[in-house]
């Protein structure tokens, strides 16, 4: 017989196609921003992103320090290519440094 215990299987390592760091958003996922996410955004690397969506091509940066009537952060969409990957396997020491 098998044995039919679930599995406990690492996370993917590639980052999700779409992601917000509002919490209020449907594409905010709080495991997958523990682990840190990097972004290129047409070769450059940024920090101030706020959603991104690698399929489409775009992502959304705060304008300022300009908040809405809600007290949200104004953001821009800016388009063109983004890369996505994990900080936490970027930083991970490999065995070919030894």
């Amino acid at each position: 017989m098998t044995d039919s215990a679930p599995s406990k299987t690492p996370p993917a390592d590639t980052p999700p196609d779409r992601l917000a760091i509002n919490p209020r958003s449907p594409h905010f996922d709080q495991a997958a921003l523990e682990r840190g996410i990097g972004i290129r955004f047409k070769g450059a690397e940024r920090r101030d992103v706020e959603e991104y969506s690698i399929s489409e091509g775009w992502i959304k940066v705060a304008l300022g320090k300009k908040n809405d009537r809600h007290g949200q952060p104004l953001t821009i969409k800016l388009t063109g290519p983004v890369e996505a990957w994990f900080q936490d396997i970027a930083e991970a020491p490999t065995a070919a440094e030894d």
